[in-house]
């Protein structure tokens, strides 16, 4: 199997505000989209965070090569608990999953 990070272009993550984060994770084309929409799946993401997977919302858009997921911070950003102010760092442990297909 193949790890995200050897075929998306780029996987990053953000506040999207206080309270939540984005995911986006970049293809290029339309042949890595479609390998990393079928095989990077919601359920797993969830297992990762420790959340529920109906508390993620997942865009999975076409024309622009793009998989976007928003999800709950797992502390609301900027209290004495965050460690990481910016979401940067949920990229990372994301680029790791194993993609299926």
């Amino acid at each position: 199997m193949t790890q995200l990070q050897d075929i998306a272009a780029k996987v990053r993550s953000k506040n999207a505000g206080p309270f939540w984060l984005t995911i986006d994770v970049f293809c290029g084309t339309d042949e890595v989209f479609q390998r990393v929409r079928q095989g990077l799946h919601t359920d797993e993401i969830a297992r990762l965070f420790r959340i529920a997977p109906d508390q993620i919302k997942r865009f999975d858009i076409a024309e622009l090569h793009v998989i976007k997921l928003s999800l709950p911070r797992p502390t609301i950003q900027g209290i004495s608990a965050d460690r990481d102010m910016h979401g940067a760092s949920f990229a990372e442990i994301v680029k790791t999953l194993e993609i299926s297909t």
